[in-house]
């Protein structure tokens, strides 16, 4: 049988190896090479008696693409508090296939749409009304998933958002099912799309999985006076992927290894939009925004339209950008967000699709001229902005000023080296940041309101989206380099010249692509508040076996 994770980790501990040099550790333990990139199309084998659906095989385009609900505050009085619920519900993903068990922080897989002004603060009260049994294999040798603690434990985090130490949703403040938190978000940042997303120790890639997740878009004066398309012509827009049985009912694999069934990546054959594989949606002639968050465990997914017409990419993961940038496809990691400009104007009572890879995975049925679509049809249902709707076919040829942070402005270069580490058969058991697991004490200590250079150094050969909690960033440059002669203690040798970031990523980000063998470099101030965060790799897979460490900010 296979080591398991806890023996591994206590013997990298007996040989002092979490500070050795990685490929002397490799060496006398472990065969240290890595997985592919977790790219869209990769799908693991089923382990189950239930044979799984493959997505592609069902007739594409027949439901039509649900949209949000913005979510209600709890009482006229208090128009910025709200109470939302985390329950088991039974949904469809296809007409084509029963019911499927998932959960949601609401009464359908689209949880409430939270839309609200910046710099006005947001409460929330967490409910967990969800059952005492994981429907999902948990993996007891993960850390804090052991057999002492609930099956079902829930933790919520506001990604993007700038918000206090005690309710960023550190892993390890998690409460149990008959149980909620308050949380107060500030909001002292600019308009932007954040999401909201379980963080609990050890189970949020499974309960991200099962559907704990949902939107949330800041709005300020600054971004309303660009007249941006708003109401039914605004349709935030979440993409991920799912494997489902021909039971209709979600499938998540294991290892086989009964003492360690985690997996390194899952990719599914179902790719899921607002909920829904493959929908439709009716758009007019015109130009449309959608809000793109991809909340996948795992997948890359990229996109392009089936005319290859460009498009154009207005914002990111922290709000607009310098300018428009035009675009006929996109790359989006795990967590990242795009804000997105798209003209029907000259596609009057034709079909365009979203294209991932080879596989149309969204169908727009533009209408012969505007206005034409049914007031009552599900397009107009939701006006996702209270102040209306903008009727401007314009694209703005600037959005806002974003200065760039001088190199000369931090203080302090950190190095933060990505790891994975396998077991004599090329199973992959453990993967690292710093070669540190997550229990280990904090090595980060950045002081409030300061600036830093964080340099990702990959040595695996996977791309990692890395996410730092309560700060935004700039991505300065990524540079090639040799991975073995870093290994061996060789120094630094650089294989290229550094590139720049490109022209969609000059705005502010929270989450940074880290190619395999790339030194990636981000500039950060440490705006907000003291207390402790945490930094890890976005797929949820690899952020549970361990690429996730503390840091603490300190006033």
């Amino acid at each position: 049988m296979s080591p398991t994770r806890r023996t591994i980790l206590q013997q990298l501990s007996a040989l002092g190896a979490l500070t050795a040099p990685p490929l002397a550790l490799a060496s006398r333990l472990l065969q240290n090479h890595d997985s592919g990139m977790s790219m869209p199309g990769m799908v693991s084998t089923p382990q189950s008696d239930r044979p799984a659906i493959n997505g592609y095989s069902l007739t594409p385009f027949v439901d039509e693409l649900p949209l949000f609900e913005r979510a209600k505050p709890v009482s006229s009085l208090h128009p910025h508090n709200f109470r939302i619920t985390m329950r088991e519900i039974q949904a469809k993903a296809h007409r084509d296939i029963p019911s499927t068990l998932m959960w949601s922080y609401g009464d359908t897989p689209l949880a409430p749409l939270i839309d609200v002004r910046t710099h006005q603060p947001l409460q929330v009260e967490w409910v967990n009304h969800l059952p005492t049994q994981h429907f999902l294999p948990i993996d007891h040798s993960l850390h804090g998933c052991g057999h002492d603690v609930p099956e079902v434990r829930t933790c919520v985090h506001l990604h993007g958002g700038r918000t206090p130490s005690k309710d960023d949703g550190f892993p390890e403040d998690w409460f149990v099912p008959g149980k909620s938190h308050i949380a107060t978000y500030p909001l002292l940042q600019d308009a932007t799309a954040l999401w909201y997303h379980d963080h609990a120790m050890g189970l949020n890639r499974l309960n991200t999985y099962a559907g704990l997740f949902g939107m949330v878009l800041l709005r300020d004066d600054a971004e309303d006076a660009l007249n941006l398309p708003s109401g039914k012509y605004e349709v935030p827009l979440l993409i991920y992927d799912r494997q489902f049985t021909t039971d209709g009912q979600l499938f998540y694999p294991d290892s086989g290894d009964p003492e360690h069934p985690w997996v390194p990546e899952f990719g599914g054959s179902c790719i899921l939009l607002n909920g829904k594989m493959r929908p439709f949606l009716e758009v007019e002639p015109r130009l449309y925004r959608f809000r793109l968050l991809n909340t996948a465990n795992s997948s890359f997914f990229n996109l392009t339209l089936t005319n290859r017409q460009p498009f154009h990419q207005i914002g990111s993961d922290q709000g607009l950008l310098p300018a428009p940038v035009k675009i006929t496809n996109l790359l989006i990691a795990p967590a990242e967000r795009a804000d997105l400009l798209i003209d029907f104007s000259q596609a009057a009572g034709q079909k365009i699709h979203i294209i991932n890879g080879a596989v149309q995975i969204l169908e727009f049925r533009v209408a012969a001229k505007s206005s034409q679509i049914a007031s009552v049809s599900q397009s107009s249902k939701t006006s996702h902005v209270p102040n209306g709707i903008s009727t401007s076919d314009s694209i703005p040829s600037t959005l806002r000023t974003i200065d760039r942070i001088p190199e000369s402005a931090a203080t302090v270069t950190r190095t933060v080296t990505l790891h994975e580490y396998f077991d004599k058969i090329g199973n992959s058991m453990l993967m690292l940041l710093n070669n540190k697991p997550w229990h280990e004490p904090v090595t980060e200590t950045p002081r409030l309101n300061s600036t830093e250079i964080w340099e990702f150094i990959n040595l695996t050969e996977d791309t990692h989206p890395m996410h730092l909690h309560l700060v935004r960033f700039q991505v300065l440059d990524r540079r090639a380099f040799d991975v073995f002669k870093y290994q061996n203690n060789q120094g630094t040798r650089y294989l290229a010249a550094a590139t720049p970031p490109d022209a969609n990523e000059q705005g502010w980000k929270d989450t940074v692509h880290c190619p395999p063998a790339t030194i990636t470099r981000i500039i950060v101030r440490f705006e907000g508040y003291p207390g402790k965060y945490l930094y890890h790799c976005h797929i949820l897979e690899h952020e549970a076996n361990d690429m996730m460490r503390p840091f603490e900010v300190i006033a």
